[in-house]
């Protein structure tokens, strides 16, 4: 089995963007793309080639969902976009639609590799794409809030002038509107944000430090605004989560997955910060919340189990 195979399904400018990501990287050493745009995901794969000369050995192909028997991570980008009158609650449906068209072909070739989850709204589809498949639930993820906890920390690191890196702080919960950043965990070398303020003397701290997460929270919506999508920032999270399950690092993401028993919350796929590995989900962390922080993360799923039970033909609750 070649574990570093990495099948995409959807090649637009969220699957084509990663795939680059995994090319510049190196992190698989074999790429496949499904489309059902096949002169599309030909034009893609074309252009990834002319950029193999500068980057590491890279199989790239099109292929269909046989080809993903061998891939050790298989990750769905494909999804219908937003427009204008659609409701919340039609995108839930189309994408719901879509995933029903292709999980099934999917799984039947390949029961053992990790299935990632990038389409939104990618909470509840993770938790569509567990119904659906049948798998472990180790096995299926969604990207989460890994990129709301990287627009989080940029933005911190900018408000205190520190590297990104040096800023420890995470968004859980939904990946949208009912996300939560937890305040009382948060810290750089191990200090807290609120001492951190009150020892430089920087006034209005508390409103300063809503502001972060307020722009944190609409940066999608900002980015969609001037732009008309996101895709760079997305695409590098994808490739994060992407090299802790094949390099079987043990890596701490926020990814979305099924949580039971966790503050009262259960049957329901959101973020909390995930060890990953080979495997998929090894461990979910159980975090020490504030008791405020843990009523805005039961909203959160309370907010998501709605978008669940409003999802065509809802089956049984699924189980690990």
């Amino acid at each position: 089995m070649t574990k570093s195979r990495v099948a995409i399904i959807g090649a637009g400018r969220v699957g084509a963007t990663f795939a680059y990501g995994l090319l510049l990287t190196g992190v698989a050493n074999d790429i496949v793309f499904i489309d059902s745009n096949r002169a599309k995901a030909e034009g893609e794969v074309m252009d990834l080639e002319h950029a193999q000369a500068f980057t590491p050995a890279t199989q790239i192909s099109i292929g269909d969902y046989t080809n993903c028997a061998d891939a050790g991570v298989v990750v769905i980008t494909a999804g219908v976009a937003r427009k204008p009158g659609d409701s919340r609650l039609d995108l839930l449906r189309k994408n719901y639609a879509l995933l029903k068209e292709i999980i099934p072909p999917l799984v039947s070739s390949n029961r053992n590799g990790v299935l990632l989850i990038a389409t939104n709204p990618v909470d509840v589809m993770t938790y569509a794409a567990l119904q659906l498949s049948g798998l472990p639930a180790r096995q299926v993820i969604g990207s989460g809030t890994v990129l709301d906890t990287a627009r989080f920390r940029t933005l911190l690191s900018q408000h205190f002038g520190v590297d990104t890196h040096s800023v420890h702080a995470h968004i859980i919960g939904e990946h949208g509107d009912t996300e939560v950043p937890v305040w009382s965990l948060a810290n750089i070398a191990g200090t807290k944000l609120e001492t951190l303020c009150q020892n430089r003397g920087l006034p209005g701290h508390a409103a300063a430090l809503e502001d972060v997460f307020v722009r944190t929270r609409d940066a999608g919506a900002a980015l969609i605004q001037r732009k008309g999508a996101t895709y760079y920032g997305i695409a590098s999270s994808l490739v994060t989560i992407v090299a802790a399950i094949l390099r079987d690092q043990n890596t701490v993401l926020p990814v979305s997955s099924l949580i039971n028993d966790y503050y009262g919350i259960s049957d329901v796929c959101l973020s909390l910060p995930t060890v990953l590995n080979h495997s998929g989900v090894k461990e979910v962390l159980r975090l020490q919340l504030a008791p405020d922080e843990v009523k805005k993360l039961q909203h959160s799923a309370e907010v998501l189990r709605a978008s669940i039970g409003e999802l065509e033909g809802r089956r049984a609750p699924v189980t690990t």
